[in-house]
């Protein structure tokens, strides 16, 4: 129904930056919120932060807060992840999700679609 395809991951340095991409298709009109989640390994899948479709309201986890900033183009049908100041701990796939709550979730399994996942490497 829908389809989430994300791109941009890849091995930088610390302190470097990243761009992450997400693209939308597919029966779009049932998303109002998009999320960015990850996975490192050994630990629990991680809100990263997420937007709203109508407004761009923003929100994000607590450990990538003032560092990351995500950002939608409603035209385009996709979501971006401006990773900066990057850390070694901010090493793992992410993931790219959809949800239709207009009350945007920060909880996984509050989202429908979820995209194949990107790595992203933080060397330190």
């Amino acid at each position: 129904q829908v389809q989430l395809v994300e791109s941009g991951g890849g091995l930088v340095q610390a302190g470097g930056s990243l761009r992450l991409s997400c693209a939308a298709s597919g029966s779009i009109f049932s998303i109002n919120a998009m999320g960015w989640f990850r996975q490192a390994p050994g630990k629990e899948r991680e809100f990263v932060a997420a937007i709203s479709r109508v407004g761009g309201s923003t929100y994000y986890g607590d450990s990538v807060k003032g560092r990351f900033t995500i950002s939608r183009d409603n035209a385009k049908s996709t979501v971006s992840l401006q990773m900066n100041r990057l850390k070694a701990d901010d090493t793992a796939v992410y993931y790219c999700a959809a949800s239709p709550l207009v009350i945007v979730p920060s909880a996984a399994p509050r989202y429908n679609y979820w995209g194949q996942g990107t790595q992203v490497t933080v060397s330190s």
